[in-house]
């Protein structure tokens, strides 16, 4: 039985996705973990399909005619495994879904399994993430509430910013080197136990882009998994190279991400009221967009959000 199962989701970013694999496979070469690496390429138009099948021979390369987002990506990936299939018998003991964008360090990915398997009741880990400079990079965060919201759009004091008034966990928790419990970690890397994606499902496929990681986090800590942010593995996250390759659909897809979430995971009078917070802050993002002679097709994304939030 294959120890780790590892996916990577590629869109038009041939030369960073080479550089995680680079990373990623030096670490598992000094590692004492069986494991299979699978990359789904979403109709990228780069030739990293071809790069990777010339650099990498060693890994599956699945080449999707279509852009199926990073959920649909991955869920492909997961089918490849056999995750579909309830008689399926050889499924690896875990997953673990990998930014592209991404910079293995050495000994992460064993760390990462470690912990996993550290408590029966673990269900997810993810690893201690920084940019490309170095500085600290949150990785792990609390389920979106309405405070979120409120710093999104209207004056807050800056430090309610980087505060768990804001969703976001002390940062004196990373530096103590030892794994702790928190609502969901950042989809760049997640590790999962294979009973959990047996449990829970993959997915959402109704999430395009953004969210669905949190998604189905919600799903699984509500099932009584464990999450947990292991700040000893160590993953240096370059952050948003692909999303930011197309702003205004991007703006778009965020929050019809985070719409859909509240509808799955508020009741009725939180759900009311996080629509009206989304209409009246993108008013606001739309009058300043104006004011900053901002490109009209930004402020096009933020007319349609407000559209999609109060209908």
């Amino acid at each position: 039985m294959t120890d780790l199962a590892i996916i990577i989701v590629t869109w038009n970013v041939r030369d960073l996705v080479l550089d995680a694999l680079r990373t990623l496979y030096a670490d598992l070469a000094q590692s004492n973990l069986d494991a299979q690496v699978i990359v789904v390429d979403s109709a990228s138009s780069d030739d990293t399909v071809k790069a990777i099948a010339e650099t990498f021979p060693e890994a599956h390369v699945i080449a999707s005619e279509e852009n199926l987002g990073f959920g649909g990506a991955n869920n492909l990936g997961m089918r490849s495994l056999g995750f579909d299939n309830p008689e399926a018998k050889d499924l690896p003991r875990a997953v673990y879904l990998l930014n592209p964008d991404t910079l293995t360090q050495t000994g992460a990915t064993q760390t990462l399994f470690e912990a996993l398997f550290a408590d029966e009741n673990n269900g997810v880990v993810g690893a201690r993430l920084t940019y490309g400079d170095g500085s600290f990079q949150h990785s792990s965060f609390q389920f979106p509430g309405l405070r979120q919201l409120w710093v999104e759009f209207f004056p807050t004091p800056g430090r309610l910013i980087d505060h768990p008034f804001n969703g976001r966990y002390p940062r004196n928790l990373y530096d103590h080197q030892k794994p702790f419990e928190v609502d969901f970690m950042l989809g760049a890397t997640v590790m999962l136990r294979r009973e959990v994606i047996q449990e829970t499902g993959m997915f959402d496929p109704q999430f395009f882009m953004y969210a669905e990681e949190v998604d189905w986090q919600w799903r699984i800590h509500d099932a009584g998994w464990r999450i947990l942010c292991v700040p000893e593995a160590h993953v240096i996250h370059l952050a948003g190279q692909s999303t930011g390759q197309a702003k205004p659909r991007s703006i778009i897809n965020l929050w019809q991400s985070r719409l859909l979430l509240y509808e799955k995971h508020y009741p009725a009078w939180k759900l009311a009221l996080a629509k009206r917070m989304v209409a009246i802050g993108m008013e606001r993002k739309t009058k300043q967009a104006q004011q900053n002679n901002v490109d009209q097709s930004v402020i096009n994304a933020y007319a349609k959000v407000r559209e999609l939030a109060l209908a």
